[in-house]
C-alpha cells in the first residue's frame, strides 16, 4: 500500500512539473552515444543499445550516473560481454523515439535493444493507443534489420490525476506492445524509487544517484536472465 502512494506522490509531482523540466529534443544530426559515459568507438562486444529519456541521459547529474551506466557495470560484475550504448534524450515521446529510429539502429546495430519511453506521452496525456503504435512502429523498425536485435521494453506509469480509465489503458499499452512485438516486459522499474524524496532530485521527478542504483537493480532481475540466455 505504501509503495503504490509513494508511486502516487511522484506521478502527481509529475503532472504538476508540466514539461517545463524537459523540453523534447529533435534528433541530434551529430550525435556521440556513450557506453557508460565513454563515446562509443569499439565494437568488439555486442551492444545493448538504450533509447531512452532523461531518466536515461541522467538528467541533473550526468550519463555515468544514470542507471544504464549502473547497468554495464552489473553486466561486467557478472562477466557478460554486452557493452551498453546509452542514447537517451530528455523530455523525448514515444514519437520522437521513432523518428530517431533509423539513424540509432543504423549507427548501432545493437544485439540488445532496450526501450525505455511514455514517461512525456504520460506527461502530456498522450493518447495510450498512440503510444503503443510508436513503441510497436520502433520496433518494427528493428525487426527489419538484417541480425535483428532482442527487444526489451520498460513499462511506465501515467500521473493517475489522468484518471483511471487513461492509467489503465496507458498501463495496457506497454503489455500489448510487448506481447505484439515478442519483447521481454520489465515492470515499472522506478518502484520503491518514484515519490522517495531521497531517492530523488529536488524536482521530485529525476532519480538521484542512488536512485539510478536502485531502478537498475529492479531492471536487473529481468534483465539477468534474459542477457544470460542471449549469451
Amino acid at each position: 500500500m505504501q509503495a503504490k502512494y509513494s508511486v502516487s506522490v511522484w506521478l502527481v509531482s509529475l503532472l504538476a512539473a508540466g514539461c517545463s523540466a524537459e523540453r523534447e529534443a529533435p534528433p541530434p544530426a551529430r550525435a556521440e552515444s556513450t557506453v557508460a559515459g565513454v563515446p562509443s568507438a569499439s565494437r568488439a562486444r555486442p551492444t545493448v543499445l538504450v533509447i531512452g529519456t532523461s531518466l536515461a541521459a541522467g538528467y541533473g547529474l550526468g550519463p555515468d550516473v544514470a542507471w544504464p551506466a549502473v547497468l554495464q557495470r552489473k553486466i561486467d560484475s557478472a562477466g557478460l560481454t554486452f557493452r551498453v550504448i546509452n542514447a537517451g534524450v530528455s523530455g523525448e515521446t514515444s514519437a520522437g523515439a521513432l523518428r530517431r529510429a533509423d539513424w540509432l539502429l543504423e549507427r548501432e546495430r545493437p544485439a540488445v535493444l532496450i526501450l525505455e519511453t511514455g514517461g512525456n506521452d504520460g506527461l502530456r496525456g498522450i493518447d495510450p493507443d498512440s503510444m503503443r503504435a510508436n513503441i510497436r512502429g520502433l520496433f518494427a523498425k528493428a525487426q527489419a534489420l538484417a541480425t535483428p536485435p532482442a527487444l526489451v521494453l520498460f513499462a511506465m506509469e501515467a500521473p493517475p490525476n489522468l484518471g483511471d480509465a487513461y492509467t489503465g489503458r496507458f498501463r495496457a499499452a506497454f503489455t500489448e506492445a510487448a506481447r505484439e512485438s515478442g519483447a521481454t516486459l520489465v515492470p515499472f522499474f522506478l518502484a520503491g524509487v518514484a515519490g522517495v524524496d531521497s531517492l530523488n532530485l529536488q524536482d521530485g521527478i529525476h532519480p538521484t544517484a542512488r536512485g539510478h542504483e536502485l531502478a537498475a537493480t529492479n531492471a536487473w532481475r529481468v534483465l539477468e536472465p534474459f542477457l544470460r540466455r542471449l549469451r
